[in-house]
């Protein structure tokens, strides 16, 4: 424990930087530019680090530099420390000039429309000063951004198992995932063919294998006995997906409040198939014993009672 204390006594803010531009370049002559420093100094710093660990943190290759088991973990400490120093900077900054802090809020797509953009609207009603930030990306991206401490919260769902040991959840709702195509698309005449001919005949836009979305779809498959679509485009960009089922005969899955504004306009159509009913609720995600400041909390109500209006 002495040896420990010791070293966080040792341990600066150069010396986190230097990881993390060591953990991004992989060259040493690189991260010392980006410090602006000359390359022995860095090499000086590098060693000063080494031997307050006890261990050799990167090995010299040459190609460059590679992280060892420990070095990986020093990079994803240093990196997360630095970004919640940034993130701390700039709140006190913005409240020294009269705001009021800032709040930044990642959500998944489906529940951005309605949900979240009611309480953001109503946040920024009572707090017109509070910088927020909204990010939007699927629950696996979300919920890496959640424990990089980059969002202060996160609207989605658990991605993994062991995620139900790193955060809390509160459930708020649920996606109703609908089947799209682009306008005058030939399914949208005649009989509907059966989920299988569709799986095995036409492409399909889903999104990633990672995300809860995709895999409650290969869940569905899998309980009915089909298989995968034969025929995939994986995108993760609700922009692109859009632009891509209206411009092919491709069928999509996505949240029908995503939808919602192509749907009414026209530009695409809805197919009567049910699938992703397998999908789990999503909600509420935020790290696990951390004391939040009161715009967050302040938030999370305004996202319950958004929820109770909305159901």
């Amino acid at each position: 424990m002495e040896g420990f204390k010791a070293l966080l006594n040792r341990l600066r803010y150069k010396h986190l930087l230097m990881i993390s531009m060591l953990g991004k370049h992989r060259n040493l002559h690189q991260a010392a530019d980006a410090m602006y420093m000359s390359q022995p100094a860095a090499t000086r710093m590098l060693s000063e680090i080494e031997k307050g660990f006890g261990c050799q943190l990167f090995e010299r290759t040459a190609r460059g530099m590679n992280p060892t088991p420990v070095g990986e973990m020093l990079i994803d400490f240093a990196d997360n420390a630095l970004t919640r120093l940034d993130r701390c900077a700039e709140e006190v900054y913005r409240y020294q000039l009269g705001e009021r802090g800032q709040l930044t809020v990642g959500s998944i797509v489906g529940a951005a429309p309605d949900l979240v953009a009611s309480a953001i609207i109503e946040m920024k009603r009572q707090r017109p000063r509070l910088q927020v930030r909204l990010m939007g990306e699927t629950s696996d991206q979300l919920m890496e951004l959640l424990e990089q401490g980059k969002v202060d919260l996160a609207i989605a769902r658990y991605a993994n198992a062991i995620q139900h040991n790193q955060f809390d959840f509160e459930p708020l709702g649920n996606e109703t995932l609908v089947t799209v195509v682009r306008a005058g698309h030939p399914l949208c005449s005649g009989s509907l063919p059966t989920l299988e001919t569709l799986l095995d005949e036409w492409p399909w836009i889903l999104q990633p294998m990672q995300t809860p979305a995709r895999q409650a779809l290969e869940k569905q498959f899998e309980t009915e006995g089909l298989v995968s679509p034969r025929d995939i485009i994986e995108c993760s960009s609700i922009f692109a997906a859009l632009q891509l089922v209206q411009k092919s005969d491709a069928l999509m899955v996505m949240a029908e409040t995503v939808l919602r504004d192509h749907l009414g306009a026209g530009l695409i159509e809805r197919l009567p198939i049910s699938l992703g009913r397998a999908l789990s609720p999503f909600g509420i995600l935020v790290r696990k014993d951390t004391l939040y400041a009161e715009p967050v909390n302040q938030f999370r109500e305004l996202l319950r009672n958004a929820s109770r209006q909305l159901s």
